[in-house]
């Protein structure tokens, strides 16, 4: 029983190993490019982030205020 499972083992081994061996990897001529140019956000797009980025503070302080608000009303419930 042990050299069958063993057996089955090493052939599930050897047939990953031939799958991942004939995998497509990148089509010839496609290769990345060497330099990474960067480009300048427009106004518009800063200002969007900006917005964003005020957004989830506001919200984020919000669930803040809710979270201590209903800490403090259950303390203050359990005194009573």
């Amino acid at each position: 029983m042990r050299k069958l499972t063993f057996a089955v083992a090493v052939l599930a081994t050897f047939a990953g190993a031939s799958l991942a061996s004939a995998a497509p990897g990148a089509p010839m001529g496609v290769a990345a490019p060497e330099t990474v140019t960067t480009v300048q956000l427009t106004r518009m797009e800063r200002r969007m982030m900006m917005e964003r980025r005020m957004e989830r503070r506001m919200m984020r302080r919000q669930m803040e205020r809710r979270m201590m608000r209903r800490e403090m009303r259950r303390d203050m419930m359990r005194r009573m």
